[in-house]
Parts: structure tokens; sequence; C-alpha cells
């Protein structure tokens, strides 16, 4: 399989496709918040989970090119009930970036809404206020049960819910949320991103001291494996922190990951969900690690030059096509995702082998930007 520069007719294809899809779709899932797909069909989460916001900034990226009024007030309706999830409070981790981002900003930079400016920006403030000065890291999760500590948590996952603050930063004038930023990914090039590309998913630190305790395998198979989708996260988002910042320490760090995702993809070019398994552990793939790390490859290309910028971008392309021809549900009936085989949390056994809104989402965003939309909304 190949894809090059000079022969993207299959995009509009699956852009028309998807379009077409989400159309019927929609009417069923509305304004809510659907998650993992199980027996074909979008099961649905409370407001406060975290992919809230995929849903409606997918929603988004539609509206952008089609103008479907039906598209917007879904999207505008999702956004309103995350007013409650701010009002609890007590539901509120690092995740405010990815569930914000794609609906209080993408809806600003898309209209100019007064009402999404000030809710993405009490969001950013929220996601300031977790930073922990000691150890220069946003606090990932709160207790999870009773008891629980895991003040010191730090994951890879919040590289992407950094642009929230830059944002917020060139919206106000005021540089505090930037300067977060900046001292949680410089935090991550120093405890997070490996020597060879691959990343830790999660770092538990002293919260009084700073002082780094231990590496967690989180959600890929070990600590010390090859997550697919941490790896995703951080070509992503270290791209992003460059974009926003023009430090070239985040670009090399991109760069980094994204040749040791490149390096460990298999002949379809769409990766498994660890890259570093034992055997007798299944290999299932996840094509929302393939998505996002197909956006973060886009980006980089952007910011290279010559040569180096084909590989990036080919590769990602490569990576789309793969999902679009191999891995997309575009003509069934009873299937809801756009793209199947996305693994959520093989250690815990939950949502593997199923289309994931993130991947569903990331794969609308990589087809976006090949058709030539230049604004992200990170």
């Amino acid at each position: 399989m190949s894809t090059s520069n000079t022969s993207l007719d299959w995009v509009q294809e699956a852009w028309d496709k998807t379009v077409h899809k989400v159309a019927k779709t929609s009417q069923r899932i509305g304004d809510r918040f659907p998650h993992a797909s199980v027996k074909g069909e979008y099961q649905l989460e409370p407001a406060s989970w975290w992919t809230a916001g995929f849903w409606t900034g997918l929603l988004w990226l539609l509206y952008r090119d089609t103008q479907d009024e039906q598209l917007k007030l879904l999207a505008e309706s999702c956004e309103g009930q995350l007013d409650q999830v701010i009002a609890d409070y007590y539901r509120l981790d690092h995740d405010i970036g990815f569930m914000w981002t794609l609906t209080s900003v993408a809806r600003y930079k898309l209209l100019g809404a007064e009402d999404s400016k000030r809710r993405g920006l009490l969001a950013a403030n929220l996601l300031a206020a977790r930073f922990n000065v000691q150890g220069n890291y946003i606090r990932a999760w709160n207790p999870w049960r009773e008891g629980e500590d895991n003040a010191g948590w730090a994951i890879i996952d919040c590289m992407m819910n950094l642009p929230l603050l830059h944002w917020a930063s060139r919206t106000t004038g005021d540089p505090r949320y930037s300067h977060i930023a900046v001292r949680h990914a410089d935090m991550a090039l120093e405890h997070f991103i490996r020597p060879d590309g691959s990343v830790n998913h999660i770092v538990i630190f002293d919260p009084h001291t700073g002082e780094k305790l231990e590496v967690k395998g989180g959600q890929g198979f070990a600590p010390d494996s090859g997550w697919s989708r941490g790896t995703a996260w951080a070509i992503y988002g270290m791209a992003l922190s460059h974009l926003h910042t023009g430090d070239a320490r985040y670009l090399d760090a991109a760069k980094r990951a994204a040749h040791f995702f490149i390096a460990n993809l298999p002949e379809d070019h769409v990766p498994h969900w660890d890259f570093r398994l034992p055997e007798g552990i299944t290999a299932y793939r996840d094509t929302s690690a393939g998505a996002c790390a197909a956006c973060g490859l886009l980006l980089i290309a952007e910011q290279v030059s010559g040569q180096e910028s084909s590989l990036y971008r080919q590769t990602g392309e490569r990576i789309l096509h793969s999902l679009y021809t191999n891995y997309g549900a575009w003509d069934s009936e009873v299937e809801e995702g756009l793209i199947l085989h996305g693994t959520s949390h093989y250690p815990e056994g939950k949502n593997v082998d199923v289309p994931l809104i993130y991947g569903d989402y990331y794969f609308v965003e990589g087809l976006s930007r090949l058709l030539g939309h230049g604004e992200l909304f990170w």
C-alpha cells in the first residue's frame, strides 16, 4: 500500500462517507457522550467522563466543512451540559484540557462565541490549579476510591491537555498559563520520554518534595514496555508544545517518539496496542493510537522542511489510508463506530478490540488536515 501527496482522492471519499455516517449515527447519539462501541452501539458515559469532548469535537470538524446546522446544535448542547461538571467540581481532573478544548475552544475559534471563551478560560484556570510546583507536573487524577492517594501521579496523556493553557495565555495576554504548560512539558522531557523514543505512561512523584518515586505501566503492558497510544500522545503533544512555544527541544522529542512509533509499525501501518509484548499476549491493534499519531506526524511535517517533511507527512497519510481501507466500518448498518479495532485498556480488560470515540475523532481530524483545514482546535 502506498499513498503519495499527488494521489489523495481517497481522502475526499473517506470524508464524504464520514459525513454520511455521522449524519445517521447522530440521530441516536444526539447531544450525549459516546465512549466505546459495544456490539455495534456506542455506549454513553456521563458528561464528567474524560472523553466527553471527542464527540463534540468531531461534530465541530464536520460542521466547519458542511455548515450542517443540526450538528452545530448538538455540539452546542453537549458544551452546555459540561457547565454542570464544573459546578460539581469533584469529578474534574487533568482531562479538563481534552474536554473543553474540543467543545468551548473549538466553538470559540469557529464562531467567536463569548460564552465559549468564558467557559474555556474558566476550564484553563481549573487545569492550571492542578499544577504541583514542587514536581513541576499537572496532577492527573483524583482518588478513584476512598482512601486512595494519587496526588503525585502524572501521565503522558496530559501533553494533549497543555494546548488549553497556551490558548488561555494567547487569549488573555497573561503568560502564567503558558508558564505552567512549559514547566509540565519540560518535566515530561525529563521523566516520560525515553532515549529510544518510547514513553512511560505513569510517573509517580512525592507531591510534597517533587522527588520521582516510581514508574507504572498503566495502560501499557509493563512499566518498561512500549504502549502505542502513549507514544502517540507524546508525538502529538510534543509537536503541539513546539507549535505553541517554538522550543526546538519539544520538536526533537516529538521526532524521537515518532521514529520509535514508525519503526515498530506492522506492514499495514496500524499499531498494536503495545510495541513490546511477550509471547502469549494477544497483540490487538489500537487504531486510536494510529489515528492520533497520524495527526501528530502531519503536524511535525509542517514544522520541518524538505525530505524530512515528506517522511512524516507520507507516514501520516499511510496510517490514515490504512485506517480507512482496512479498518473502516463505512458500509455496516450495525456498527456506529467509524474505525474498528481500538484498544482502550488491555490490562484491565476494558474496551478491547472495539471502536473508540477518540479514535474516530483523530481519524476525522486527520482527514480534515489532509483536506487543507489549517487551524487546529488544540
